[in-house]
């Protein structure tokens, strides 16, 4: 397909990752592409060379393309290298496409998101479009996609509209714990304590990273998330070579499907709670707060 859509990829130190994520890019052929990539640690003797290797991959571009990039000489870290990166492309765009390197998505992903952006592109209620299905399939009502309080980042696509809401300091955060309102969006207590964990960390700084600000976002603007039926996006990068994601899981190299295009759209636009009840109790009450910091990558849409 050709893509209208315009799509960020985010890079580091991956060249294989970035390899196979890179084609199936190339497959869908976007007008426009957006590169970023973080820079070299100073700690590491090997990063810069693997750095270099992965950014040469975008030189063999071989579609009608506009190619954009922006390169760190020096390291952010997860969280303001995504952050600043996404912040760079809707600077420049209304609406797009965002994968990470380690994001591999089924064909069918980029038009099921152009549609969509298309589609809720004035809808204030809806944030974000998720490639992901944690629970691999989920069809209660014969549509192509539902909606649910929970974001996965593996592979997605929004709004410039929507990612105003965006503040990686989270400055809201004192206000919202002290008059408890975390508590509002919560299915249960154990859901309340871990946000309530998690939020204090991302804020204090103990956690160096970004999503969890889109998560709280997107939380206190009673914003949705669109969810595929089937799951579009496989994440490879599980392994000693991952930031946050470092040992397989169920969830690690998930199948994919591809989604049938045109899309089957609700005539209504509700959460799906059974959903967001049953992610919930898939993924929170059973985990201590040690395994959380584990799976800050697929929680980050909380």
């Amino acid at each position: 397909m050709d893509l209208k859509v315009p799509v960020l990829f985010l890079i580091f130190n991956r060249p294989a990752s970035t390899q196979r994520v890179f084609d199936a890019i190339r497959q869908a052929k976007p007008s426009r592409l957006f590169v970023a990539a973080d820079g070299p640690r100073d700690n590491r003797s090997d990063e810069a060379e693997r750095c270099e290797q992965t950014r040469r991959i975008i030189d063999t571009v071989d579609w009608d393309c506009e190619v954009t990039t922006l390169y760190r000489e020096k390291n952010l870290g997860c969280r303001d290298a995504v952050s600043s990166a996404i912040d760079w492309f809707f600077t420049n765009v209304e609406e797009g496409i965002i994968l990470e390197d380690d994001c591999l998505p089924s064909q069918s992903f980029f038009g099921y998101c152009q549609e969509l952006l298309e589609y809720y592109r004035n809808d204030m209620r809806v944030m974000q479009i998720c490639g992901s299905n944690l629970l691999k399939n989920w069809d209660r009502n014969g549509h192509s996609y539902f909606f649910s309080n929970y974001g996965p980042v593996w592979g997605w696509a929004s709004w410039r509209r929507a990612w105003e809401y965006y503040d990686v300091d989270m400055k809201l955060w004192p206000e919202i714990r002290e008059k408890k309102l975390y508590e509002d969006f919560s299915l249960s207590c154990g859901e309340a304590e871990y946000r309530r964990n998690i939020y204090d960390k991302v804020y204090s700084g103990e956690i160096n990273t970004w999503d969890y600000q889109w998560g709280f976002a997107k939380m206190i603007s009673c914003g949705l998330c669109i969810t595929p039926e089937i799951n579009l996006i496989r994440n490879i990068g599980f392994g000693v070579d991952s930031t946050h994601t470092s040992e397989d899981t169920f969830y690690s190299n998930l199948e994919t499907s591809e989604i049938m295009l045109p899309l089957k759209h609700p005539e209504y636009t509700i959460r799906d709670k059974v959903y967001d009840v049953n992610y919930n109790k898939l993924y929170l009450p059973q985990k201590k707060a040690t395994i959380y910091q584990k799976i800050l990558r697929i929680l980050s849409g909380q």
